[in-house]
């Protein structure tokens, strides 16, 4: 059987961690940043982790991340 592929969009932007969780960027911060509110901007930084129903789509995209 041939090796499966690996989605090339879901390695850019889906990290694994040791403990298996998907680390993924925070959304909502492109555009459209005037009617965002300063709260939502400022707690908005950095990564978050998946939800366990996102988490289970995006390991379907990256069989061999561990």
């Amino acid at each position: 059987m041939p090796k499966m592929k690996t989605k090339s969009s879901a390695k850019k932007r889906f990290k694994v961690t040791a403990s298996g969780l998907i680390v993924a960027g925070q959304t909502g911060k492109r555009h459209g940043m005037i009617k965002r509110t300063t709260k939502f901007i400022r707690q908005a930084r950095g990564t978050t982790i998946l939800s366990d129903a996102d988490a289970n789509i995006v390991r379907k995209y990256m069989p061999y991340a561990r």
